[in-house]
C-alpha cells in the first residue's frame, strides 16, 4: 500500500506530494520511514524536528472509486494560459485523458456524471475567492461529486490561502502555485496524477473521430491501387479506420507512406496492418511506426487532444 501525504507549503512547496510505503501494526498508529501516522490527529507527526506534514482527510475519497481499466478523467476549469498552450499537451502524451472546462455549473455536472474523476481548479478568475471555498466545499461534500478529487492551480502564493485549501478543506491533489515555473509545475501535477492512478491499467488514450469527417486517410499500394479509409478512432499506438474495399494484404504487413489527415494536417507514415476488427469486415486495425518522425507524434498527440475536447464540449449533460 502506498500513503499520498500532501506538504505543508512551508516545508517543500504548496502541492508537493510526498509517496511513501506504509506498514500496518495493531495500534493507532503507522509507521513510515522517519515518521509515524496518527489515526486520530490525521497528521504525520515528526520523528525529527522541524519537519511536519499534513494528510488530508479525503486523500483516497477517488481511489476508493478507481482506478478501473479506463483510468480517470482529468478536468481543468477555467484554465491559466500556460495550462491551455503547454502542459494539456505534455498531459496527452503522457497518456493522461485531460479536458478543459469554461463552466463551473457544467463541471459539476460532469463530476457527477463520471464519478471518481479528478479536477484541477483555476481559483483566480470568474468568481472570487470566497465563492470558490464555497463552491469546492459543496463539491468536497455533496454525494454525487465527492468521489471526485479536486486540486488548485494559482499564480497565488499567500501562505495562508495555501494552508485553508490544503489542512482545512483537504483537497486531495494539492495546492500548485504556478509562479514555481512550468516545469516544476508541471512535476507537481503529474505527481499528483500518478498518485491518484489516474490512469488506471491503460496504456493508451483512444480518442473517438467517427464522425470527424476530417480525419480520414488514403495510401497507394505497390500496384497503384488507391484505397481510402475513414478515422473510426486514434491513439498514439495506432487507429482504427473504415475501408470499404480493401486489398489482400497479410497481418503484419507494412503499409509504406500512408497519408493521414487531421483536421487539415497531413501526416505521412508508415502502418502496420494487424487485421479485421472482430465482427466487422470493412473496419481495419492498424498501428504506427515506432519510428515515426517526433514532429508527427506531436500532430496526433495533438488531434487526440482536439478530438477529446470536441467530444466533451459536445456532451449533453
Amino acid at each position: 500500500m502506498t500513503l499520498v501525504i500532501i506538504l505543508r507549503p512551508c516545508v517543500a512547496g504548496a502541492g508537493a506530494v510526498l509517496r511513501a510505503p506504509v506498514s500496518r501494526t495493531h495500534g493507532k498508529k503507522v509507521r513510515l520511514s522517519g515518521f509515524r501516522f496518527c489515526r486520530r490527529a490525521k497528521q504525520v507527526c515528526p520523528l525529527q524536528k522541524g519537519v511536519s506534514f499534513f494528510l488530508p482527510t479525503l486523500y483516497n475519497n477517488g481511489m476508493e472509486q478507481q482506478p478501473d481499466f479506463s483510468g480517470r478523467k482529468v478536468f481543468f476549469l477555467y484554465p491559466h494560459s500556460v495550462i491551455q498552450d503547454e502542459m494539456l499537451d505534455i498531459l496527452i502524451m503522457s497518456g493522461y485523458e485531460a479536458y478543459i472546462l469554461r463552466d463551473h455549473k457544467k463541471a459539476q455536472r460532469l463530476l457527477e456524471h463520471f464519478p471518481g474523476s479528478i479536477m484541477f481548479i483555476n481559483i483566480d478568475e470568474r468568481m472570487p475567492e470566497r465563492e470558490w471555498e464555497t463552491y469546492i466545499r459543496e463539491l468536497q461534500w455533496n454525494s454525487k461529486t465527492k468521489a471526485s478529487s479536486l486540486g488548485i492551480l494559482s499564480y497565488n502564493t499567500d501562505k495562508a490561502l495555501m494552508q485553508k485549501y490544503l489542512m482545512e478543506i483537504s483537497v486531495p491533489c494539492g495546492y500548485i502555485h504556478l509562479k514555481l515555473g512550468m516545469q516544476t509545475s508541471t512535476k507537481i501535477l503529474l505527481d499528483a496524477l500518478k498518485a491518484n492512478e489516474a490512469k488506471g491499467r491503460r496504456k493508451f488514450i483512444r480518442a473517438t473521430c467517427e464522425d470527424d469527417t476530417t480525419a480520414t486517410m488514403n495510401y497507394k499500394s505497390p500496384d497503384g491501387t488507391m484505397y481510402y479509409g475513414k478515422l473510426i478512432d486514434i491513439s498514439s499506438a495506432g487507429i482504427a479506420t473504415k475501408i470499404e474495399k480493401f486489398g489482400d494484404f497479410p497481418p503484419n504487413s507494412r503499409l509504406h507512406e500512408v497519408q493521414l489527415k487531421l483536421r487539415g494536417t497531413l501526416v505521412l507514415t508508415d502502418l502496420i496492418l494487424i487485421g479485421n476488427r472482430k465482427g466487422a469486415s470493412t473496419e481495419w486495425i492498424f498501428l504506427f511506426d515506432p519510428k515515426m518522425q517526433t514532429t508527427h507524434k506531436l500532430t496526433i498527440h495533438r488531434f487526440i487532444k482536439l478530438s477529446l475536447q470536441r467530444y466533451i464540449d459536445a456532451l449533453n449533460i
